[in-house]
């Protein structure tokens, strides 16, 4: 006969969202050894309770799974501690030129630079400038005239270049634009105007000088506590640097992750990461040596490589997304009729995903237009992908679709990532773009979930804030900041939009028999909010306060016996 199990920790009198159908909502929950024990009505979960046992009263709150960042860029994390936050508000407080101007000017003050350190901002949007023009080159010159200045577009796909900086990486009037790039210029001139977009930023951005890694190693506490503070127990690194896997595993080495961080590195730093760390390979550079291999799939002291991430087009509100029709405004350099551009020929595409997925590796691939999305398709139909495989291909973003392609994503087993808070934060710019009906099929969730897709949503952090809540607004609502309405009939509900970012988060991540939702022997990871989302008016929604977040039952943010902290704080 053995003895009855003893509860660590038990959370009770309130209201717990499990995210499991057949058991949807309990009043508490007991932990053991960083599991959950038990989850149901206060009684008979209290009734695992000991001598030793941590008893925490909910106080009415509400109890989830902690949130999972389906889609992220954990390498921002670690740098925007130190950057300038240039964007509109609410995120942001730059509505011109020159608040944004007075921006880094603060920015500087408050962390100084010597002569040659780059000056870096993020956020940039330059349909949110009062002055009616881009930012160009000229504005920034006489800010740091002896410092390289970069100032990242919002899409994070590309960055306005002070002449220094475009000195420094060559860019001039003779320099052509790269395949799958742009270098915007001056009207009427070739002089770069200081915007560069896809292949011409990427290298320059994934490339540009950083800090020492012993101080980027002390900034991983301030980055996680910017997941941890809104519930998020499992953070992403979407299009991991060769530069930066070892800083990861060292970080995990020395303990220093409190939540899981996933990493997916990037197609482009695959061959560099190869050459690091396997200097005898000489096989082909997307042919992975079986070690490279099993060590996707499984955590190492919170750290787990899950795939590889692809990049097929660039960003819609920066109009070098691939779409099928023209656009309604010009593009980056005045084009009429422009659609964009892939990053690469379909051949090549069709190449890399037949190369990787034969070797059993999940694939996330970036799709912002239509055309794009059917690129990557066809490249999986050309590879022989099939929804019975279980591959998990996973399409980010999957923004702009075509009619009849969720369809083909069932018929092949590819699953959207969708970022229902492009609605808000650059849905007027989609409808001035593309008009309302063609802007109103931005990020498909009704219609996809309605296909039994396994839907997730996400932020694209640095792109737009880490707010779950606003993520579970927009999917909710659709409203532009205008008030615009972006497609009424993809609204979805509450519970759906939470599972979006828990139970739908973690399959996509191969993670659904440990986490996602609350059940028994799966690791409890917890967030308490002060009220229940799915009984709070939508509009009210990015208000509700984390309360605490636990991570394998230790509480890694906030207090869970009272103090609630804002979500915007």
């Amino acid at each position: 006969m053995t003895d009855a199990p003893v509860a660590d920790l038990i959370l009770h009198g309130g209201t717990v969202l499990t995210m499991e159908a057949d058991q949807p909502r309990a009043e508490a929950i007991a932990v053991a050894a960083g599991r959950i024990l038990a989850v149901g009505d206060d009684a008979s979960v209290l009734a695992l309770a000991g001598p030793a046992t941590t008893r925490i009263p909910l106080q009415g709150r509400t109890l989830l799974p902690g949130f999972i960042d389906a889609h992220g860029h954990f390498a921002n994390a670690l740098q925007v501690v130190t950057w300038a936050n240039i964007q509109r508000p609410p995120a942001g407080p730059v509505d011109s030129i020159a608040s944004l101007q007075q921006v880094l000017r603060e920015h500087v003050a408050r962390h100084p630079v010597q002569p040659g350190d780059w000056v870096v901002a993020y956020g940039y949007d330059p349909d949110g400038l009062a002055d009616g023009r881009p930012l160009d080159r000229a504005d920034l010159d006489p800010l740091f005239p002896d410092n390289p200045v970069m100032v990242i577009h919002n899409s994070n796909h590309g960055a306005v270049l002070n002449s220094r900086a475009l000195a420094l990486v060559g860019y001039d009037a003779n320099t052509p634009d790269p395949a799958g790039g742009v270098i915007v210029r001056r009207p009427g001139s070739r002089e770069p105007a200081g915007l560069v977009m896809e292949t011409a930023f990427l290298p320059l951005f994934v490339h540009m000088p950083q800090p020492s890694e012993q101080e980027r190693l002390e900034r991983f506490a301030q980055a996680q506590e910017l997941y941890t503070r809104q519930g998020i127990t499992t953070a992403q690194d979407g299009a991991t640097a060769a530069a930066d896997l070892g800083l990861f595993q060292t970080a995990a080495r020395q303990g220093r992750l409190s939540i899981d961080l996933v990493l997916l590195p990037l197609v482009l730093e695959v061959p560099g990461m190869l050459k690091e760390r396997f200097p005898d390979f000489h096989g082909d550079t997307l042919e992975l040596p079986q070690p490279a291999r099993d060590a996707f799939g499984h955590y190492d002291d919170h750290l787990k490589l899950q795939g590889i991430k692809l990049l097929v087009d660039g960003s819609p509100q920066g109009k070098t997304a691939f779409w099928s029709e023209p656009l309604l405004t010009p593009g980056p350099n005045g084009e009429d009729n422009w659609r964009g551009q892939p990053l690469f020929p379909p051949e090549v595409l069709n190449d890399t995903v037949a190369r990787l997925s034969a070797q059993g590796l999940q694939l996330f691939a970036h799709c912002n237009g239509d055309a794009a999305i059917a690129m990557m398709i066809e490249a999986c139909r050309r590879a022989g992908l099939t929804a019975g495989q279980d591959h998990r291909t996973v399409i980010v973003h999957s923004q702009f679709m075509a009619p009849g392609q969720l369809e083909q994503y069932v018929e092949l087993g590819l699953h959207p990532s969708f970022f229902t808070v492009h609605a808000f934060f650059f849905g007027d710019t989609h409808v001035a773009n593309l008009g309302l009906e063609r802007a109103s099929g931005l990020s498909p969730m009704a219609s996809a979930m309605a296909l039994g897709l396994h839907c997730t949503n996400h932020n694209d952090f640095s792109v737009t804030p880490i707010e779950p809540m606003r993520m579970v607004e927009t999917a909710m609502t659709r409203r532009s900041r205008s008030g615009v309405v972006l497609g009424e009939s993809e609204r979805v509900s509450a519970e759906a939009a939470l599972r979006a970012l828990t139970i739908e988060a973690a399959w996509q991540l191969r993670e659904e028999s440990s986490k996602g939702s609350l059940a028994p022997g799966k690791r409890a990871d917890l967030v308490i909010l002060d009220r229940d989302p799915t009984a709070t008016p939508p509009e009210q929604l990015n208000a509700i306060g984390v309360v605490a977040t636990f991570k394998d039952g230790v509480c890694v943010y906030g207090d869970p016996a009272g103090t609630t902290t804002g979500a915007a704080a």
